[in-house]
């Protein structure tokens, strides 16, 4: 009999700048600068913004149900920051600032949040594709996008995000087993925020990380402090790096916090504690990088108070545009396929001589 040891790994965590705002100077890319950082934090501050005021849109009836993604704004911003132009953007559901980034116009996003499907539908390609509300099919979708980009020799990576319940999905696997035999470049973004809707992360799933899950496919993982934007940046801007030098898929999961609700139709105050609220609320993403930035004299009260009354001015003036839209009924043929197949076609032409959405 033989016994030896035939698998042996670990999973690493990275942070770089701590919930007081100090700085490892030793982990700190060099290619950031404080005015990367600075540019990082007000694009934190506006998504920020923009998450209140689609809250508020929605709570006043003035807009579908909506998720939030207060607490994840590092996450995002970060990994988006750490994107290139070339590189391709699959959502799930949840990634507004990325969406925001990537340059989606901010009357588009309202339009959809709206409950309009014409606010997925830009005038200019944007390597990205739309929202993804059930759990864990645009993994696949990623996947597959990512051997075309390799088969074609295009020098872009596939960045794909998923919430820590979606890692308990098929779709999460089967993604991941392809992209592993194929050693195609995506990365995979866990935002890992504790809750899988209600069900706390230690309930969702018993291995000890979410990144280790990447192992059974051949991939490599790790873990980044998720509430700090320049380690994600780090992270996320090495793992494209490594998918498209070395042939192959990464995954990372950012451990974060989901300060608000899963969705509007959601109240966690049925079932989180709010002492743990209380201990991630100290862990906010802005707040660790305010304390960074005053700590250098780059920031102050008067600076804050200036963004975030910019930020306003510029989500009124979106949404001004926003609610001047006029839904087209037949847009529901539209904007499915790449051409409208003739079944549609004939559908289409037989509802327009009907008038049926016209009324009596």
């Amino acid at each position: 009999m033989v016994v030896k040891q035939v698998f042996d790994d670990k999973i690493e965590y990275i942070s770089i700048i701590d919930e007081n705002g100090n700085a490892d100077a030793a982990l700190f890319p060099k290619d950031v600068d404080d005015a990367l950082v600075l540019r990082m934090y007000k694009r934190m501050g506006f998504a920020r913004d923009f998450d209140a005021k689609l809250l508020s849109l929605q709570r006043q009836g003035r807009a579908v149900t909506y998720a939030p993604l207060l607490g994840e704004e590092a996450t995002q911003i970060g990994s988006a920051f750490a994107m290139g132009e070339k590189d391709i953007f699959v959502p799930s559901f949840r990634q507004h600032a990325v969406q925001i980034e990537r340059g989606i116009p901010l009357e588009l996003l309202f339009i959809y949040w709206m409950g309009f499907e014409e606010g997925c539908v830009v005038s200019k390609p944007l390597r990205y594709l739309t929202n993804a509300v059930p759990v864990s099919t645009q993994l696949p979708h990623a996947s597959g996008i990512a051997f075309a980009q390799k088969y074609n020799n295009t020098g872009a990576a596939v960045v794909v995000y998923v919430g820590d319940g979606g890692t308990s999905e098929g779709d999460f696997y089967e993604a991941l087993n392809f992209a592993g035999v194929w050693k195609v470049p995506l990365v995979v973004i866990i935002e890992n925020n504790q809750w899988a809707i209600s069900i706390p992360r230690a309930k969702q799933s018993a291995a000890l990380t979410l990144a280790q899950k990447a192992f059974a496919a051949g991939i490599e993982g790790m873990q980044v402090d998720g509430n700090d934007v320049v380690a994600v940046y780090k992270a996320v801007k090495d793992a494209i790096r490594r998918s498209l030098s070395e042939g192959g898929p990464f995954v990372i999961e950012a451990i974060t916090y989901r300060m608000g609700m899963h969705t509007t139709a959601d109240d966690p105050t049925k079932y989180r504690d709010s002492s743990d609220e209380a201990i991630w609320k100290n862990r906010d993403p802005l707040l660790r990088i305010r304390k960074y930035l005053s700590a250098k004299n780059l920031w102050d009260d008067d600076k804050e108070r200036e963004l975030h009354e910019e930020n306003v001015k510029t989500l009124d003036a979106a949404l001004e545009k926003a609610e001047k839209f006029v839904p087209d009924p037949s847009s529901v043929f539209k904007n499915v396929y790449s051409f409208m197949p003739d079944v549609l076609s004939s559908e289409l032409s037989a509802g327009e001589a009907a008038g049926y959405w016209l009324g009596d």
